[in-house]
């Protein structure tokens, strides 16, 4: 374990190399990088967000052995990455194939995956429920209390930088949107002659109706129209 002062230095600059990532993909990758490398007794590790029905997706992995603990879970529902999600607490487990009380059924299948010793942690902020950060190890009792208290910071640091990469994200989506909306409701406007409520509503309208989007209604209306404007003379 490193000194004090070199892991306070370490998870400042993590910090601040979190926050420089363009994409909550690469923040997840940083991270997980970084957690396994920190975090002593960590062979493997996993980013996994939140999806419907109490699922996890595994989103970043160093290993297919990573990647194969959050489908089972997900199968037996319970474990210790779906009880840090879905319950903002950490799960420290010295033996999967022990935990006949808190999770039997996983327990019982645990061998299945070659996990043994499992540290998740929670990513979330202000409420906001993201997912789990999950160390993992083939070795019995491979994380102690520290190991936890330093995941516990590295989660904290990571939940906010995914979350704010997400926002960052969804405001670039969301301008991306307004202006292929834009751009159809001019093309309706000019080529129907109608106003800008009018055009709108008829791509609404059209939305509503075939259970689409409405921004990719209307990418397609301009992409037809370019394409229209951009094709030979016959």
């Amino acid at each position: 374990m490193l000194t004090a002062t070199a892991l306070a230095f370490r998870m400042a600059t993590l910090a601040r190399d979190l926050h420089q990532q363009h994409s909550p993909q690469a923040v997840m990758e940083h991270a997980l990088t970084a957690a396994v490398a920190l975090i002593p007794g960590a062979e493997h590790g996993a980013v996994s967000l939140v999806r419907a029905r109490r699922t996890l997706t595994t989103t970043a992995a160093t290993s297919d052995l990573a990647r194969g603990v959050d489908p089972l879970q997900n199968q037996v529902r319970q474990g210790p990455g779906l009880d840090a999600a879905f319950e903002h607490r950490s799960s420290r487990v010295d033996d999967l194939t022990a935990e006949t009380t808190r999770w039997p059924a996983l327990a019982a299948r645990a061998h299945q995956v070659g996990v043994v010793s499992v540290l998740c942690l929670p990513l979330f902020v202000q409420g906001n429920r993201l997912g789990v950060l999950s160390l993992l190890s083939t070795a019995a009792r491979a994380f102690d209390e520290e190991a936890e208290h330093v995941g516990l910071v590295l989660a904290a640091h990571t939940a906010v930088a995914v979350a704010s990469a997400q926002q960052v994200e969804n405001t670039a989506r969301g301008l991306a949107h307004r202006d292929v909306i834009g751009q159809a409701k001019g093309i309706l406007m000019e080529r129907h002659h109608l106003n800008a409520q009018q055009a709108f509503d008829v791509l609404a309208t059209f939305s509503q109706e075939t259970s689409r989007k409405l921004h990719q209604i209307a990418a397609e209306i301009a992409l037809e129209i370019t394409a229209a404007n951009q094709a030979p003379d016959r």
